[in-house]
């Protein structure tokens, strides 16, 4: 999220992130090891490479875009208290950058991290999963509602993951 803004603290935002996510993996083949909305930003373990219909990079830029467009739309029409100071700030994001017209939502890149070793894996996805823990939104990763931490834990969670050994 650009400036970080703590925009997915709506019910409605989060629920458009899922939706997107859920879209991408039913519709363009993405394959998902973990995830975590936090309200600015998302963490996300996926395959480097996807053996489907369009490259990952393809899929991620979906991803955003779809996001973005829909949470904005919502922002503009929707009752959020914070509307006009949100939507300036993605506008004067986008005026910093020739890509965009009229909003920037995302940031520009995404700080992707290899998962090159055994002991590396379990060490990111118990930092992704603890993350809401961290914050004090629920006393255990399980809990929350925004996490694949509740597949890994047993239960059913908002997205289909493939779990990572």
């Amino acid at each position: 999220m650009v400036f970080w803004l703590d925009v997915f603290v709506r019910l409605t935002y989060k629920n458009l992130f899922v939706e997107s996510l859920n879209f991408c993996i039913k519709n363009k083949g993405l394959r998902v090891h973990a995830w975590c909305l936090m309200t600015s930003h998302v963490h996300l373990i996926i395959p480097a490479e996807e053996p489907s219909k369009a490259n990952l990079s393809d899929i991620l830029r979906d991803l955003k875009k779809f996001t973005a467009t829909q949470v904005i739309r919502e922002i503009e029409t929707g009752v959020e208290s914070r509307k006009d100071w949100l939507v300036d700030k993605f506008k004067f994001t986008a005026s910093q950058n020739y890509r965009n017209t009229t909003y920037q939502f995302w940031q520009q890149n995404n700080h992707a991290e290899e998962l090159i070793s055994n002991k590396f894996i379990p060490q990111k996805l118990d930092y992704i999963h603890e993350n809401p823990v961290k914050e004090g939104w629920v006393e255990e990763a399980m809990h929350y509602l925004y996490s694949s931490a509740r597949d890994y834990s047993g239960l059913n969670g908002l997205v289909p993951i493939n779990f990572l050994d």
